[in-house]
């Protein structure tokens, strides 16, 4: 027996009988009341990644001065921050400006595939851009020959191919479960240990799979972005001027910053949700909403302020004669 209505008893002891195939995502719970008023910094904070990264990669795409691994690096990570934000906040907003609480399981699961999709992919594009500095810097005259365009497709081929194998899994995982307890999500979207916690069945491969492997992941690409500057501050502390040093590191700055607005508040909500049990729900939902709205929007504006070429480029585009993506 399927089960769509979200006004469904959710009490009734014989849970073996209902299989639900739509949920309901409530939103922000206790703060129902301020949905309206929450929806507007959400609602500007997604038109501006949105508009950032997509001029951002507009300018990439026309400029040929940025077609060198580090802008090219930059416009992957803008293509994925979009897919980042579009998978979760237009359902959000939708839930805020209409009450469009209901989902269907499949629409939940891809929601969720996309989500923790371009996290790992994310994750992997700024190990790639670590690893774009190492060169530049320590191997500054082989640099273009180290990453021509045809080492960079493959580099991004490989983020992206890792990532699929490492989340796609979880989308069976998902499938094979049934839900018969309750088919209300107390979010402004699905994630996989929060649908899987209303199963009423043994979730713990979902536990270990969902927790280990796409953490292992991160904190891989983590830890070699960390031993990738430790390697890139010693070559830098043996150029032989001030000056010298202090241009090398100016080239790494946009890329610090995006790694610590990436890395920060993940690191920031997994401690939260783990050890932070006072911390009220609706703080944590509204972290995680942050958390896919928050780097998305920075990233284009670091790296806009930082990179003169970039700043050129698009006051051109906005120029009365400017054109995005023309010739």
């Amino acid at each position: 027996m399927k089960v769509s209505d979200h006004n469904a008893d959710i009490s009734a002891p014989n849970y073996t009988t209902v299989n639900y195939d739509m949920f309901v995502l409530i939103g922000i719970p206790g703060l129902k009341e301020l949905h309206l008023w929450i929806s507007i910094p959400f609602c500007l904070m997604y038109l501006v990644a949105v508009s950032g990264n997509g001029v951002l990669i507009c300018v990439v795409a026309v400029e040929r001065s940025l077609h060198e691994p580090m802008y090219l690096f930059l416009s992957m990570l803008a293509f994925w921050d979009l897919v980042l934000s579009t998978s979760t906040v237009p359902k959000a907003l939708s839930i805020f400006w209409f009450d469009d609480v209901d989902i269907s399981f499949g629409g939940c699961v891809t929601q969720l595939f996309f989500m923790h999709f371009a996290f790992v992919v994310e994750s992997g594009i700024l190990l790639a851009m670590a690893f774009d500095r190492f060169v530049a810097i320590c191997y500054p005259l082989r640099y273009t020959t180290i990453l021509s365009h045809s080492v960079i497709g493959k580099i991004g081929g490989i983020v992206v191919f890792r990532s699929f194998a490492t989340v796609f899994p979880i989308v069976f995982l998902v499938k094979r479960l049934s839900f018969c307890r309750t088919n209300i999500i107390a979010h402004t979207f699905c994630e996989h240990m929060g649908l899987a916690k209303l199963a009423c069945a043994d979730i713990t491969i979902n536990i270990w799979y969902g927790i280990s492997v796409p953490l292992l992941s991160v904190m891989l690409d983590m830890v070699t972005i960390v031993i990738s500057y430790g390697l890139i501050l010693q070559a830098v502390f043996k150029l032989p001027s001030h000056d010298a040093r202090m241009k090398a590191l100016s080239t790494c700055g946009s890329h610090v910053c995006v790694i610590l607005m990436f890395y920060l508040p993940g690191i920031f909500t997994v401690i939260a949700q783990r050890f932070g049990r006072k911390i009220p729900k609706h703080v944590h939902i509204l972290l995680a909403n942050l958390y896919v709205l928050v780097p998305p929007m920075m990233n284009p504006i670091i790296y806009g302020v930082k990179t003169k070429q970039i700043r050129e480029r698009v006051a051109l585009v906005f120029s009365p004669k400017g054109k995005c993506c023309g010739g």
